[in-house]
């Protein structure tokens, strides 16, 4: 049986993990001074976004949202429209 999907719909933690990394890279200059301007408290507000990005970015990986997207949106699908994405074999399977 093959199947053809995205890498991010085929490995959806691995995306997730690397768009907070990329989050947490994007965002760490600017966090003394938020923890300066709001305080202490406002760590969790950080830890908060963090976890919003992952959970958008899990929900991106969805195949039935990456389907929608390449309907409804099709800028924010993983691959271009008319591109061809390749096909593999699942694992087990001839």
């Amino acid at each position: 049986m093959l199947t053809s999907a995205t890498t991010q719909t085929r490995h959806p933690w691995r995306a997730t993990a690397r768009t907070v990394a990329a989050a947490m890279v994007g965002i760490l200059p600017f966090v003394p001074a938020i923890i300066g301007e709001f305080g202490v408290s406002s760590v969790p507000w950080v830890a908060g976004a963090l976890g919003t990005i992952a959970a958008f970015t899990r929900v991106l990986a969805i195949p039935g949202v990456e389907v929608w997207m390449k309907t409804y949106v099709p800028w924010l699908a993983a691959a271009p429209v008319k591109e061809e994405v390749p096909t593999t074999t699942l694992k087990g399977r001839p």
